[in-house]
């Protein structure tokens, strides 16, 4: 049994990696770019598949790692503490809270709903602390001096689309890996649990 337990945690680590390095390579894929470090991309899908498969905890972890990788990437970019700790720090983290629909069945959907949304929550923190001081500005069309109005939009712009997409990526990879998804592979063999 110990054996076992031992194998589990090498093998969520090397899928971390695996996954954490995947997520890495697809942010720096940017579908659409947005000023201010913003931006479309597929990202979270693997982030958000490790925390489905592998639950809160190792998402949590996982999604950290992502968080320091993106913190030394973008040259921490940002406008003081408030946008190192709320777009980074704290952001990229609470998409490990997908995890909570481990072994669910429409996990795949409600997860990214929370993840995303609490990251979505952390980006529109910063944006009314750390980034109003570019309001007044124009984002998507639309001219506001309200910080509260322009976090919303630009955060919600790029984060919605990438939500949606991968709910629908892993709506589509949900069938052909339900197995993994769910984690079922790595439940004990019933000869080991008797």
């Amino acid at each position: 049994m110990k054996h076992r337990k031992n194998h589990l945690q090498i093998q969520a680590l090397c899928e971390g990696a695996v996954m954490l390095a995947l997520a890495t390579v697809l942010s720096l894929i940017r579908l659409f770019p947005l000023p201010n470090g913003g931006s479309v991309n597929l990202g979270m899908l693997p982030l958000l598949f490790y925390c489905l498969r592998w639950g809160l905890g190792k998402g949590i972890l996982c999604c950290t790692g992502y968080a320091l990788l993106q913190l030394l990437i973008d040259g921490a970019y940002g406008w003081g503490w408030q946008s190192i700790i709320f777009d980074y720090l704290l952001a990229f983290p609470l998409i490990g809270f997908a995890g909570l629909f481990h072994g669910r069945k429409l996990g795949f959907v409600f997860g990214p709903l929370v993840g995303c949304t609490l990251r979505f929550a952390s980006h529109f923190i910063s944006g009314i602390t750390a980034w109003r001081i570019l309001a007044p500005t124009e984002v998507l069309g639309l001219t506001t001096a309200n910080p509260y109005l322009y976090s919303a939009v630009y955060n919600g712009s790029f984060i919605g689309v990438d939500m949606i997409l991968c709910i629908v990526l892993l709506g589509a990879m949900y069938i052909p890996l339900k197995k993994y998804m769910l984690g079922l592979d790595l439940q004990p063999a019933a000869k080991e649990t008797a």
